[in-house]
């Protein structure tokens, strides 16, 4: 067996994220043309948070999966307790409550923090009901995912009083590939999804039939959730009508680097892909598609190819967390999607979301590492 160095990593994944890296700075940079002064620095906070976020890359490198697997529980709970205190003490920005404010550093977000602590939580569970029952009956994977479910509540529903419908959806998503990925039995996705699919029907048939009827069941702020959810629906609403423009005013090469002709809110976050698109043009953006594309099939290969199940738990709820909000955010920008807040993985501007992102990139290192080591 070959001698592998305890921080080797996969020079594919690297060289990919790097240039993610690069992209992010150069897009939020050009952002700043639509922003008003007081924002212009961005681009600089970016490159911190990408300075800050490879020393976590690095830290969680040099203490081990196992070390972070071993104390989940208490990270589970700590996740639980910021998520209340946040309700309690957050800072309002937009009437939600979804940051605290730290002094001298800016905002964080704790619901960022926990799609990472909820994957391996889950992970954990599924492994360890996995090797506790070869041949499972249909009542032990019942109660495995009452299990499962109770996990998932928890967080979900102190993250949707914040209120912060986006992320809720991604708690969603993850819990689903690891079920599918951990080898339930299909029926239960058959029976969950047409609870979802009735409920949802429910909510919409009140929506649409007797407004009054729904503020007073379900509250204003809920109707206004929905209400935006929605306006994908018909192409309405300012920054999507907006948004489109720039897209398709861009043409084949774009307008070139910072130089977004039309005006969008939020373009350094939730519509950074319009920025790209309006800025590069329709072959710019297949080249970013491109890379994004590369950068999910190398983790789906790293998953595969590694021995451990908790690892491969792991990094399939990390590839399915990633491709459903890259899915929902260039969906969102082009009016495929409703708009939910959710930004770009690695490219939008944003603190909590990139070092949680990071976080991740550490623990896949982790896992090509030892599957390194097994191939070599």
């Amino acid at each position: 067996m070959k001698n592998i160095s305890k921080y080797k990593v996969d020079t594919l994944l690297l060289i990919a994220l790097l240039i993610l890296v690069g992209v992010s700075l150069i897009m939020i940079y050009s952002s700043q043309t639509l922003l008003p002064s007081y924002m212009q620095n961005l681009a600089l906070k970016q490159l911190i948070w990408y300075i800050l976020g490879f020393g976590l890359v690095y830290l969680i490198m040099t203490i081990r999966n196992e070390f972070i697997y071993r104390n989940i529980w208490f990270l589970y709970g700590f996740g639980v307790l910021s998520l209340i205190a946040l309700l309690i003490w957050g800072t309002p920005i937009n009437d939600a409550k979804c940051w605290f404010t730290l002094p001298g550093i800016g905002t964080i977000q704790p619901s960022e923090f926990m799609k990472i602590i909820l994957i391996i939580t889950l992970a954990t569970v599924i492994n360890k009901f996995n090797e506790d029952y070869n041949n499972p009956t249909i009542f032990d994977e019942f109660k495995f995912l009452i299990k499962v479910g109770l996990i998932v509540f928890i967080p979900s529903i102190l993250t949707f009083l914040q209120p912060d419908t986006g992320v809720v959806l991604i708690y969603l998503v993850i819990t689903m590939v690891m079920l599918f990925v951990a080898g339930i039995r299909y029926r239960w996705f058959i029976i969950l999804f047409s609870g979802l699919f009735s409920i949802i029907a429910i909510i919409l048939t009140i929506y649409f039939i007797n407004t009054d009827l729904f503020v007073n069941i379900f509250g204003t702020n809920f109707f206004l959730r929905v209400d935006r959810l929605l306006d994908w629906s018909n192409k309405s609403g300012y920054q999507l009508e907006n948004g489109l423009s720039a897209i398709g005013s861009g043409g084949l090469f774009g307008h070139g680097f910072r130089k977004t002709p039309i005006y969008f809110p939020e373009p350094q976050t939730d519509f950074i892909f319009a920025v790209y698109a309006s800025n590069f043009g329709y072959i710019g953006t297949l080249l970013l598609l491109g890379l994004i594309l590369f950068f999910d099939i190398r983790l789906i290969i790293i998953t595969i190819n590694n021995r451990s199940n908790i690892n491969k738990y792991v990094t399939a709820g990390i590839v399915g967390m990633l491709i459903y909000q890259q899915l929902q955010n260039i969906g969102m920008t082009f009016g495929l999607m409703p708009i939910t807040g959710i930004t770009l993985p690695f490219i939008s501007y944003g603190g909590s979301s990139l070092l949680s992102y990071m976080i991740m990139v550490g623990i896949v290192f982790n896992i090509s590492n030892e599957t390194l080591r097994y191939t070599n």
